[in-house]
């Protein structure tokens, strides 16, 4: 009796540690700003550095300043926009920051971590000319029932 007693108890707290993890949730990939292609100039590489190193150290600030001059010498690298964008993002100016990754995945269709990346997943359509999807309830000319069971004739 005692014996199927621990069986029982260590069965029941597999399952419980089991449902645990599973409700657990996925932690968010970090973000991290990308280097520039090689076929950017020398500055722009210089400037995207010394951009990808003050957000490392959290001087964001300094890196939103680097990497504005990073986009001024290479406009057309998503890389550059994708790390503006980033520290925006970062200091809360999510609407730039939205135009920004915007232009980085229209500027490099190519590159998955661009696309993929969560600072982008949460502005939805690319398109700002469609509105947000938003679930608004308004008031019904249905009666209220009572237990679920339908409409009153």
């Amino acid at each position: 009796m005692r014996q199927r007693m621990k069986v029982l108890m260590a069965l029941v707290t597999v399952m419980f540690l089991l449902g645990l993890s599973a409700c657990a949730k996925e932690k968010p990939k970090p973000r991290y700003p990308l280097p520039l292609g090689p076929s950017v100039s020398q500055a722009a590489q210089t400037l995207n550095n010394a951009g990808i190193m003050a957000y490392q150290s959290g001087q964001y600030t300094d890196a939103k300043s680097q990497f504005e001059q990073t986009v001024a010498k290479a406009p057309d690298s998503g890389e550059a926009h994708y790390n503006l964008g980033l520290v925006l993002y970062t200091l809360g100016d999510t609407e730039s920051a939205r135009d920004h990754f915007i232009e980085a995945a229209n500027l490099a269709p190519g590159n998955q971590v661009i696309w993929d990346s969560p600072a982008l997943r949460p502005f939805g359509s690319p398109d700002s000319n469609i509105p947000k999807k938003t679930k608004e309830l308004g008031p019904s000319t249905r009666r209220p029932t009572f237990g679920g069971m339908g409409p009153r004739q």
